[in-house]
């Protein structure tokens, strides 16, 4: 048994978020099949959660999973 959750963001934030600067250099075609740029991405059909990291800080995101799987899990 698994728990699908699904932390997603626009590519514009993940590039803004990039402290190395591959979402750059992917898109100067230094870095191929970069997944978001030159290599599809396909987001999961039917997750348990979704969490857009974009719209909740990182507490945010930890409290909304915690609450989630919390009912479903022994947590000791």
């Amino acid at each position: 048994n698994f728990i699908l959750i699904y932390c997603k963001c626009p590519v514009k934030i993940c590039e803004k978020r990039d402290p190395k600067g591959l979402y750059k250099l992917a898109r100067e075609g230094k870095i191929k099949n970069y997944t978001g740029i030159s290599s599809p991405y396909e987001e999961p059909i039917a997750p348990d959660l979704t969490i857009d990291t974009s719209e909740v800080t990182i507490q945010g995101a930890v409290n909304r999973i915690l609450e989630f799987i919390s009912p479903k899990i022994f947590l000791s």
